[in-house]
């Protein structure tokens, strides 16, 4: 047996009832010979960690943009917590692993840079609309052309809240997001002076604790607690229903006083400004996009492949073109 094959073997004997397994995947939209040390879901986040979708990661703004500190969160960070987070719960419950990792990993290739501000740009810009989440299915589909697994592809897509992933991993990628997510911006709103831990909502702090690895882990293990830890996963995975209360009170809780706080977003409509100029540019004259933007200009248009091309930016890239096309410089 290969090495692929004994790990294939071990996920079937292993895992739980409610597991994918890496044998029994859906496949690729193009076959490909399997690897002799690699399952297909391990290839699947090899490929997305290589890609360059993912490289930019690191330059694109969480919640605060372009922060003045090194320990602030990126695109970059959120994604390893991410992982982090849901490679616990689905060892815990017995999932794959491996495909959870993968699909964590490629949830916010499509994000825009300043985050959701330019999210919303390019959504009222753009024929159709946009979203982060079928932006970073479209790169692993066609921008980049990974030839991901349906299972990886299907979770990224579906991470949203508002997702229907096809697979328990997926279900543990969605929520381990919003666990991320709402713990580190905790953590980044009070280096950053926005709140304090005391200003955090009684029924969240008794549910869950009063620091970020407390938070973290008691959210960990009630999720655990539903399903008992045991093979037999439940089909909904979800919190406590004592906990889910404070969990969402705790998330109404960060859009009031942190996502939708004028201090914290005092640039977004800069940000937001600067986005819709460069569509603008980049819609006006099309000439001026990359040469790989020529088989979308032709197969879908001009504005979803100005689209692209700005939520591939970083956001200091985003900056510096901006400064390039509309800000004068010195006469020499």
């Amino acid at each position: 047996m290969t090495i692929r094959e004994q790990r294939e073997l071990w996920e079937a004997q292993t895992l739980s009832p409610r597991a994918a397994l890496s044998a029994n995947t859906r496949g690729r939209a193009v076959p490909i010979a399997p690897c002799p040390v690699r399952t297909d879901f391990v290839r699947d986040r090899d490929r997305i960690l290589h890609s360059k979708a993912f490289r930019r990661l690191k330059h694109k703004t969480q919640v605060f943009l372009a922060p003045q500190g090194d320990h602030y969160r990126t695109r970059l960070t959120h994604t390893l917590e991410v992982s982090q987070i849901a490679r616990t719960l689905s060892r815990a419950l017995l999932l794959n692993e491996d495909l959870t990792e993968a699909i964590a990993m490629g949830h916010d290739l499509g994000h825009t840079p300043f985050g959701h501000a330019g999210e919303n740009v390019l959504n009222e810009l753009v024929p159709g609309g946009f979203s982060h989440n079928a932006q970073s299915l479209r790169i692993v589909e066609k921008l980049e052309n990974l030839n991901l697994t349906f299972e990886v592809r299907d979770g990224i897509f579906h991470h949203k809240q508002s997702g229907t992933p096809a697979t328990l991993e997926g279900r543990v990628v969605s929520l381990a997001d919003r666990i991320a997510y709402l713990n580190h911006d905790i953590d980044d709103a009070i280096r950053a002076g926005v709140l304090a831990e005391s200003d955090l909502p009684t029924v969240s702090t008794t549910a869950f604790g009063h620091s970020h690895g407390t938070r973290i882990n008691a959210m960990i293990m009630s999720i655990l607690a539903v399903g008992d830890g045991a093979p037999d996963v439940p089909l909904a995975i979800d919190f406590l229903p004592e906990h889910k209360e404070a969990f969402e009170a705790l998330r109404d809780f960060m859009f009031k006083e942190v996502y939708f706080n004028p201090r914290a977003k005092g640039e977004e409509g800069k940000a937001k400004r600067v986005v819709r100029k460069l569509f603008e540019h980049y819609r006006d004259h099309p000439d001026t996009l990359p040469p790989d933007s020529r088989p979308v200009i032709e197969a879908e248009g001009i504005p979803r492949a100005c689209a692209d091309f700005i939520a591939g930016m970083t956001d200091n890239y985003a900056i510096a073109e901006f400064e390039r096309l509309f800000v004068p410089t010195s006469w020499n």
